[in-house]
């Protein structure tokens, strides 16, 4: 009878070759954290080398430390991993994050970013195996998404959450890609992020953007942003405007609310609509409907002007007059104004559209050349938008870029 033991013994004894001698696996990868220390590390080599910080110069090897170092600077995370490190002290300006010690129950309860131990506020029971509600796979918005934790006061925010939900699937409200991470951020408006609906309840400014010996620091400080998975989170100002900026969209305000705004920061009193209260004229935003082959293929072509009158008395005759381009209109959107400077208003888009100005004379009915000011060539959503943004007192902090025909932060 064979003896399997001595056998499988023998076997492994006559082994020459070492062939069935296990090898423990030894991985060659570095660890994201063990590379990010090595970089900085060469930055602080650099320094005890030259005697200066890594500056934007010739150099390809010095100006490639001093582009590591700024984006290090405006990582909050990974400046909290290196500060053991930082004896230049490159990092003192950057705030980092205060680390969360867990020292009893109630700490580990607080530090439930997503709700798996507790009830919701609806007196359901949280489900953590329900996957609604995860969040992007992308490693940026990952890194936002953590910090968020329940919102104990969400009951006061949920009914107009669902409100402009509803309002988006009504059309009474769009969506703008949010196209810049330097974009201003507007307290109480709402923004799509990493596809959950959020609400910017406040924003407070704790370090305001100044230039010191030619450096220039932006503005940063921390927010409270309401999710309508009944979250909230107070990352940073500058932060919230990264993430947007992946992928992010701005929520527009309803032709009403506009409408509002326009009665309450153009007013001459309080803005308050009262009986002795009058019409100031309207904002119109008007479409071309000429045959004209020229005019034709102009895309994105809008006049945006004033009338005392309603807008439809206004174009009633607009195929004889010049302003119209000697043909009908139709009228696209339209913003009424009670006790405001609406020339000054106008005054401001007109502006802010200078660049897109519609060059083309237009003969009347006499043979008179006419070049008419009021007719721009940007898309309607840009329009609005430029709107919206002087209502809000932004308008200043942006511009409308020709080529790629958006409104951008300056």
């Amino acid at each position: 009878m064979i003896n399997f033991e001595k056998e499988l013994n023998s076997i492994l004894e006559n082994d020459p070759l070492n062939l069935l001698k296990a090898k423990p696996n030894v991985s060659s990868v570095m660890s994201p954290d063990k590379r990010l220390k090595n970089s900085f590390e060469e930055i602080n080599q650099f320094i005890d080398d030259n005697g200066h910080e890594p500056k934007k110069s010739r150099d390809i090897n010095e100006r490639r430390l001093f582009s590591r170092l700024e984006g290090l600077k405006e990582s909050p995370e990974k400046a909290a991993m290196l500060l053991d490190l930082d004896k230049h002290n490159l990092l003192e300006s950057v705030e980092v994050p205060e680390p969360f010690i867990i020292e009893s129950i109630d700490d580990v309860l607080e530090a439930d970013p997503l709700g798996l131990l507790g009830a919701s506020e609806m007196g359901e029971e949280s489900d953590i195996f329900d996957l609604k509600n995860l969040p992007s796979k992308s490693r940026v918005l990952a890194d936002y998404m953590a910090k968020r934790k329940p919102c104990k006061d969400f009951k006061h925010y949920e009914t107009q959450l669902i409100q402009v939900q509803q309002e988006l699937k009504e059309n009474k409200r769009k969506l703008i890609i949010f196209t810049d991470k330097g974009q201003a951020l507007v307290e109480g408006n709402y923004y799509i992020l990493g596809g959950i609906l959020l609400y910017l309840k406040s924003i407070d400014i704790s370090s305001p953007e100044k230039t010191i010996d030619g450096k220039r620091f932006r503005k940063d400080g921390r927010t409270r942003c309401i999710f309508e998975n009944g979250t909230e989170s107070n990352m940073l100002y500058r932060s919230l405007a990264k993430a947007l900026y992946q992928g992010g969209k701005i929520v527009t305000q309803t032709e009403e609310q506009i409408n509002n705004a326009f009665q309450e920061n153009f007013s001459t009193d309080d803005g308050l609509l009262k009986k002795e209260d009058k019409l100031a004229g309207t904002i119109y935003v008007l479409k071309s409907l000429s045959n004209n082959a020229e005019i034709q293929s102009l895309q994105n072509l809008y006049k945006v002007g004033f009338s005392t009158t309603t807008v439809e008395q206004r174009i009633a005759n607009a195929e004889y007059e010049p302003t119209y381009l000697m043909a009908p209109v139709s009228l696209v959107a339209e913003y009424e104004a009670y006790n405001m400077n609406t020339q000054k208003f106008e005054n401001l888009l007109h502006n802010f559209f200078a660049e897109v100005c519609l060059d083309l004379k237009v003969a009347d009915r006499k043979g008179r050349m006419h070049q008419p000011r009021e007719w721009f060539i940007a898309p309607l959503e840009a329009i609005n938008r430029a709107i919206e943004l002087i209502i809000a007192g932004q308008i200043q902090y942006y511009q409308y870029e020709t080529q790629l025909k958006k409104i951008i932060a300056i």
